[in-house]
């Protein structure tokens, strides 16, 4: 059996400390919170899951869609979202057909009860954008963005790229 140190609490400490400054440990606690915060938003204004949201939105903003549209706009596996579509389907909020040009795509459209949750959660997820924007500033806010690109450029580079850079480097 294992004896509890008694200097862990200084240790645990440290490791907290140094794990504040973590962004790999950072990213899935603050994409966790954002999630919840939204789904918790969205269940009480709509009923609506985020993916429902998402799409909902893209579609009232940009109009009808083929799914490999929608997944690029949210940057969303495309799987993820053929798998939620039959749902939405099913409850009203989207109706879908094949492309008549192109079969292997499936083309996204409003349906007038996906137009009517659309309208009933954008107010809710307004203010939540608005509230966000209280709390930084314009520039902030674009400099953030501007960091998400290059650490998302950074996270999508191959993996060789990153593991063996020092061999190429010498």
């Amino acid at each position: 059996m294992a004896k509890y140190d008694g200097d862990k609490v200084e240790k645990v400490r440290q490791r907290r400390l140094h794990e504040e400054q973590n962004l790999f440990s950072r990213l899935p606690a603050t994409y966790a919170a954002s999630r919840k915060q939204g789904q918790q938003i969205l269940q009480r204004a709509a009923g609506l899951s985020v993916v429902e949201w998402r799409t909902l939105w893209d579609l009232s903003e940009a109009g009808t869609l083929t799914i490999r549209e929608l997944a690029e706009i949210q940057r969303a596996d495309h799987s993820l979202l053929s798998r939620a579509l039959p749902a939405m389907q099913k409850k009203g909020l989207v109706s879908m057909q094949r492309d008549a040009g192109d079969g292997r795509q499936t083309i996204v459209a409003l349906t007038d009860a996906g137009r009517a949750a659309y309208k009933r959660a954008a107010p809710s997820m307004k203010r939540r954008r608005d509230a966000l924007r209280e709390q930084f500033t314009p520039e902030e806010l674009t400099t953030f963005v501007d960091y998400l690109d290059r650490l998302e450029a950074f996270l999508r580079q191959p993996i060789d790229d990153i593991l063996y850079e020092k061999e190429r480097v010498n």
